[in-house]
């Protein structure tokens, strides 16, 4: 039996149609009669209690008013199903909505519509970490850790980036170059009391959906512990070459203080942290893709940019 087929069975779920193909597969599937998203989780990448671990968090996060995926259970009562050779599903609440862009496309809407956008975004991941550093998380629970090792050690979490086949000599020396001056500003930043704990580390267009001008978190497969302005950089991976990109990350700075302190310090490390998020993109394109395919030496470029940039400042 396929692992579909086993998950279908596991949540007798009818499968509607496959929505996404990426680092999971994702299903809309009808679960007695409602809509849900069934994960078919990429095998090696999580761990089957690091994916309950996200689980409980998500639950945490809704039961507490957030809008986010909830997990729903299996006819057995669990919620995460191991169907064997190293396959995990998991199912999630059915989320509304469109998100609220597409990566490498010009944002929809006037400058005014993505300031007041972004500025909601802001506040949805203050919401964010508000809430989470108010829960008690569950015992065991198990996440990977975008810290200083994860981000910029030896092997990072997404792996070691300054190795892409993409980069030429002269490209690698400049990224280890920045990854050392990075490595002693963000073990600064830490020693200097940082904010850190469990960030979302995906928070890109695709990953934000809207309705009805209200916004909604997916997608958590990345979430883990880190620091807290990561959440706020990969944000703004994609916005760096908007028109009005300056006033789009003041606007999400600004919303973001509206309910958590972002101490003027830290807003001058968010462009270190953008190059730090381009790194660790460079790492996860390529065993992801063909050596030589165009994603690899496209990570590999915005990353050379972003530490020529960061090196000249």
């Amino acid at each position: 039996m396929s692992a579909l087929k086993q998950a279908l069975a596991a949540w007798d779920a009818k499968d509607i149609r496959m929505i996404k193909n990426r680092e999971n597969v994702v299903h809309e599937v009808r679960i007695d009669g409602r809509p849900a998203a069934l994960r078919l989780h990429r095998p090696g990448y999580q761990s089957k209690a690091s994916i309950q671990s996200e689980l409980d968090w998500m639950a945490g996060l809704a039961s507490a008013g957030m809008r986010v995926p909830a997990p729903i259970p299996m006819r057995s009562g669990d919620t995460v199903a191991d169907l064997g050779a190293g396959q995990i599903a998991t199912v999630v609440s059915w989320v509304d909505g469109a998100p609220i862009g597409e990566g490498g496309v010009p944002l929809p809407g006037t400058e005014v519509d993505q300031v007041a956008l972004y500025h909601c975004v802001g506040r949805e991941l203050a919401t964010l970490h508000n809430l989470t550093d108010a829960m008690i998380l569950p015992q065991g629970f198990s996440r990977h850790r975008w810290d200083i090792p994860g981000l910029l050690g030896d092997n990072p979490f997404w792996g070691r980036f300054w190795e892409s086949p993409a980069l030429t000599e002269g490209e690698r020396a400049l990224i280890l170059r920045a990854r050392a001056v990075a490595h002693d500003m963000v073990t600064a930043f830490a020693e200097d009391g940082a904010d850190f704990g469990l960030i979302h580390a995906d928070a890109l267009r695709e990953n934000i959906f809207v309705k009805d001008g209200e916004l909604t978190l997916i997608d958590f497969d990345d979430a883990g512990f880190g620091f807290r302005i990561y959440d706020l950089a990969v944000m703004m991976t994609q916005n760096e070459d908007e028109p009005a990109a300056d006033a789009i990350r003041d606007a999400a700075i600004a919303g973001y203080r509206t309910l958590r302190s972002f101490p003027h310090d830290a807003e001058a490390l968010l462009p270190l942290f953008v190059m730090i998020r381009r790194f660790a993109s460079m790492g996860w394109a390529v065993p992801r893709n063909p050596p030589d395919g165009p994603a690899v030496r496209d990570y590999a470029q915005k990353a050379v940019r972003a530490a020529r940039t960061f090196l000249r400042a």
